[in-house]
């Protein structure tokens, strides 16, 4: 039973491994492409909301120590 559960979850990871490294045929992108590209956004976005994140949280520190 250990041996077809095994072959099954490696059966799984191969076939979406082929469906994220795809070329799309209109773009010729794949999804792993994609996040190539949208990955350096994402990055300053995540750093805009850590700052203002720790402005907040310095501002909520400073009210309970008055």
């Amino acid at each position: 039973m250990g041996f077809l559960k095994t072959a099954l979850i490696g059966a799984a990871v191969y076939a979406g491994f082929k469906y994220i490294t795809k070329k799309d045929p209109i773009t010729g992108k794949s999804v792993v492409d994609d996040l190539k590209e949208k990955a350096p956004e994402w990055k300053e976005k995540a750093k805009d909301y850590q700052r203002e994140f720790e402005a907040k949280f310095q501002n909520a520190e400073s009210d309970l120590t008055r």
